[in-house]
């Protein structure tokens, strides 16, 4: 049976409404204290110290014959939600936007809590772009006191459900792990980006061509590698629509990040499913404790395999320094434990 790939059609997202355009700009006297206010009944004195905005990874430049300079020093600034989205979204802004991320790399979005400069940063951005699909929770809150554009990047996506646990029926966030997604979040992030800069709108769409195209090709080859009868057995339920992009069961310990993972209950589930379909390899998350899954892969002799990395890019010598690269690494490696040469 043919696998599906990220060149089929794609549904387009519905272009958002044009507001006017903003520059960098002083935090608001009015709105801040209030912010601040929420995060201290948010947070808690555990909350994760403050850090500096992380830029992304550096981006290629398309040669769309736009202007060649890059941003001034009060040019606009986009503040994304975590790493993963910040380099995504540089992919396609290139040199002629600053890109920030409120996390930094290997630092887990699922349960973030914000902090008071978290809140500055959302004063001053030009535009502020997170994922959606309930993923940034604790964000929703401060919507409605930002003085920026909010993006939704996952706009036009067809979500999946969370078949159990205690957000079973909300959509399954993790959209930007499928190629075929991305290329949607590609879109939106360069039609953004051009209400934001209209001289580089060129620029910007050429870019998110070219990084469709790169993920058309990832999915292509991974698809033709992997059996029909693949399993993608992990940690997290996060792969649900990478592997209906490449047309693979999927079955997890838990369906989202929480405070209670790797049950008994759920171990017990793993094992059963592992041993009733031969799974060789099974996988776990880089921001989560493999310990339950090692368990899995002791029981029934399947590979434990990983790290997967999904909810951030590593600091720049690491692994996954970017959003491609995050998508080939999980990609060659779920195909190098799945794939036909991977079979006896």
């Amino acid at each position: 049976m043919a696998k599906p790939t990220a060149g089929t059609a794609r549904p387009a997202a519905p272009p958002p409404a044009t507001p006017p355009v903003r520059r960098r700009t002083a935090v608001r006297a009015a709105v801040l204290p209030l912010a601040i206010g929420a995060v201290a009944v948010l947070g808690s004195c555990s909350a994760p110290a403050a850090a500096p905005p992380v830029p992304s990874g550096t981006a290629s430049s398309a040669a769309d014959g736009s202007r060649a300079d890059g941003p001034a020093e009060d040019g606009p600034v986009v503040l994304t939600t975590f790493s993963v989205l910040a380099s995504l979204v540089e992919e396609i802004a290139g040199d002629r936007v600053e890109v920030l991320s409120l996390t930094k790399p290997g630092v887990e979005i699922h349960g973030y809590e914000p902090t008071p400069s978290d809140l500055v940063r959302l004063s001053e951005a030009s535009m502020v772009l997170d994922n959606g699909l309930g993923l940034e929770r604790w964000f929703e809150q401060f919507t409605e006191t930002l003085d920026a554009e909010r993006v939704v990047l996952s706009a036009g996506v067809e979500p999946i459900d969370i078949a159990q646990g205690e957000y079973s029926g909300r959509p399954n966030p993790h959209a930007w792990m499928a190629p075929s997604a991305a290329a949607l979040y590609a879109d939106n992030a360069a039609a953004a980006l051009s209400r934001l800069s209209p001289e580089d709108a060129g620029y910007f769409r050429a870019n998110a061509e070219r990084l469709k195209e790169e993920l058309d090709a990832l999915v292509d080859d991974a698809a033709a590698r992997l059996p029909d009868d693949a399993a993608l057995v992990t940690c997290e339920g996060a792969f649900s629509y990478l592997a209906r992009d490449l047309g693979l069961r999927e079955h997890s310990l838990w369906p989202v990040n929480s405070d209670v993972e790797g049950t008994p209950r759920q171990i017990e589930a793993q094992i059963e499913f592992v041993r009733a379909n031969d799974v060789p390899a099974v996988f776990c998350e880089s921001t989560v404790d493999d310990g339950a899954q090692r368990h899995v892969a002791e029981a029934t002799g399947a590979e434990l395999a990983g790290p997967l990395y999904v909810d951030s890019i590593s600091p720049p010598d690491g692994p996954v320094p970017d959003f491609v690269s995050l998508l080939r690494h999980d990609l060659e490696l779920i195909t190098d434990a799945l794939g036909t040469e991977a079979r006896p």
